[in-house]
């Protein structure tokens, strides 16, 4: 039979693309068009096969609904931009809101935080909102003017930096600072930046300033601080007794007051005793060894009653005849009279009788250690020697170990954002 009156199962080449094109998906598609066109060279082929193996138009592929690879047939499938789109925002940082992003930013350490302020104009207004400043530690941070002036802008209320060190500071604040605790102890920092600090405080209520150098203006600065609780002023220097004076008058509620071995003459030391309030309950008067006196003991014990504790350490000039005006304070539980050089061995056996309520004794270079047995059974309730240093109105224990947990606490709290080397 002819070639061209064979019928069309017969024709070899159609027959083969026919079988290919119905199997899977994955045969090539370049492959299928060539076997398909020398299939197709007679002219007797029906219409019908022509228009079902011609590949479908575009807008087909587009209207096809259900699984791409339905019926073994391989479908292109494009979405939308606007569908992607409405996709992917339920994720958006831009799409979730100030009080969310704040939530998630409270939990970032300081270096991190700092670092997202940059990433837009939107996250550095939230990296620097007053709720995740409230408590800040920069201690051990060196030429810290720009950052503690940026610090002091966020509203902070708890501020840690001892031992740093301030070249100067331009703060140009108008309103009030929100600082509640601060302990900038052992700093170097100009008298005129601490001026600048102080003079815009308010609200105060712990304060650490020991060792650093005052003036007047700070003093009559901290007067308008009614609110003050404890105040640790010990070591400093640069300020005037009438000052000191007024500053007592109004600041009324001081329950711990640290004053020790400022550079005081005897009307320092009267100034102090002659406007304590009643509210005083824990007081480091020590270091004074010419300028107390029996006298200013007695107007002391007259205007605190309450005092609990009492430090009087190095004053030269009291003797045992201070015991009977201490006496007259009844809740005294810790009183420190080391190096109270006037003060015979023989008066200190009667002590646990004269202060019925006494539980602490510290007397460090009165007592040579091989009396001290004796004198801890002379009194068993009282615990001898085991406060070397004193921790009143301090913001961080006294006896803390260095790199322990303690070691960074401000008033036995921790800053939240803190400063790491």
């Amino acid at each position: 039979m002819a070639a061209d009156s064979m019928s069309l199962q017969d024709l070899p080449c159609l027959s083969l693309q026919g079988s290919m094109l119905s199997q899977s998906k994955r045969i090539n598609k370049r492959k299928s068009r060539c076997g398909f066109t020398e299939g197709l060279d007679t002219e007797c082929t029906p219409t019908e096969l022509i228009q079902q193996w011609s590949p479908r138009h575009k807008h087909q592929r587009l209207i096809s609904k259900g699984k791409e690879n339905d019926c073994n047939q391989f479908v292109l499938a494009r979405r939308s931009r606007r569908k992607r789109e409405s996709t992917s925002a339920g994720i958006s940082w831009d799409h979730l809101p100030d009080e969310l992003l704040l939530k998630i930013l409270f939990y970032l350490p300081l270096q991190d935080l700092l670092r997202v302020s940059i990433v837009c104009k939107r996250w550095h207004c939230l990296a620097f909102d007053e709720s995740l400043w409230h408590s800040v530690d920069l201690e051990g941070l060196t030429h810290m003017g720009v950052a503690l002036q940026q610090v002091l802008k966020t509203g902070v209320r708890r501020l840690r930096c001892p031992r740093s060190f301030l070249e100067e500071l331009q703060f140009t604040g108008t309103g009030p600072l929100q600082i509640v605790q601060m302990d900038l102890s052992s700093s170097i920092i100009p008298t005129s930046a601490l001026e600048n600090i102080i003079c815009h405080c308010k609200l105060l209520e712990y304060l650490s300033l020991e060792g650093l150098q005052l003036s007047d203006t700070i003093i009559n600065s901290l007067a308008r601080n009614p609110n003050l609780l404890q105040l640790n002023l010990s070591g400093c220097s640069g300020f005037s007794a009438p000052a000191l004076a007024d500053m007592f008058t109004s600041c009324s509620s001081i329950e711990q007051l640290n004053i020790s071995w400022c550079e005081f003459n005897t009307n320092h030391v009267k100034s102090v005793v002659n406007n304590l309030s009643s509210s005083v309950t824990h007081l480091n008067l020590s270091g004074y060894r010419d300028s107390l006196t029996l006298d200013d003991v007695k107007l002391l014990v007259v205007r605190c009653p309450h005092i609990q504790t009492l430090d009087l350490s190095d004053s030269t000039l009291l003797m045992a005849d201070s015991f009977p005006v201490l006496a007259q304070l009844k809740y005294l539980l810790h009183l420190s009279l080391s190096r109270c050089y006037h003060i015979h061995l023989a008066a200190l056996t009667d002590l646990g009788k004269t202060f019925p309520m006494l539980c602490l004794l510290d007397i460090f270079g009165l007592v040579h250690d091989s009396h001290l047995p004796s004198l801890k059974k002379e009194m068993p309730r009282v615990c001898i020697n085991s406060r070397p240093f004193s921790g009143i109105a301090r913001p961080t224990p006294a006896s803390r170990l260095i790199g322990s947990f303690s070691d960074r606490t401000m008033w036995n709290r921790r800053c939240r954002l803190r400063f790491k080397l």
